[in-house]
């Protein structure tokens, strides 16, 4: 079995709802998500995975591009009062550990691999910020802060963005496979 059998082979092991390769120039990107990002998100400029900590938008779409792949997946978490935000925020840790999973079969496979996750990193109960990460081997940026329409890349990729009432969807998404240095 080669490593990318081996990869898929693992990616079936996981609870994955639903996931799409695609060609990470794909990807839709918008400054105004980062806009929405500053005027509506509690922890904007609070958290090391949130803008501005980030980088500015165009510099994270950049970052992004330096790769030539893309892997959008979605856990569900069923059962959930989402009126009740702490219910609905419990569940995101078993995403989280999903999200580590995946990326560690990533860079199986293809070594450094960028990876993106849902909402602003909670490794942490308060974030250093703007002291350093204590764990920034842990921490994963928000698919948000980079600048990318999750509910567009959905669409595009075939996907549910949500599943009704009672549940939760939460994305992932990985760009791997780096562009060869250009010199």
């Amino acid at each position: 079995m080669n490593r990318q059998d081996e990869l898929e082979e693992g990616l079936r092991a996981l609870p994955l709802c639903q996931y799409e390769f695609l060609p990470a120039d794909q990807v839709p990107f918008s400054g105004r998500v980062r806009e929405i990002c500053r005027k509506e998100c509690p922890r904007y400029h609070k958290s090391w995975s949130c803008p501005p900590a980030v980088g500015e938008w165009e510099a994270c779409r950049m970052k992004a591009l330096y790769y030539r792949r893309a892997f959008v997946f979605s856990t569900v978490a069923e059962g959930v009062d989402t009126e009740n935000m702490e219910a609905l925020l419990a569940t995101r840790s078993g995403h989280e550990d999903v999200v580590r999973q995946v990326r560690a079969g990533f860079e199986r496979v293809y070594g450094e691999c960028l990876t993106l996750s849902s909402e602003s990193c909670d490794v942490c109960p308060i974030c250093a910020y703007p002291a350093p990460c204590r764990y920034p081997e842990r921490m994963l940026p928000c698919i948000e802060s980079f600048g990318i329409v999750v509910p567009l890349l959905a669409e595009q990729c075939g996907m549910e963005f949500s599943f009704g009432a009672g549940t939760v969807t939460w994305f992932g998404l990985i760009f791997f496979d780096k562009k060869e240095e250009e010199g």
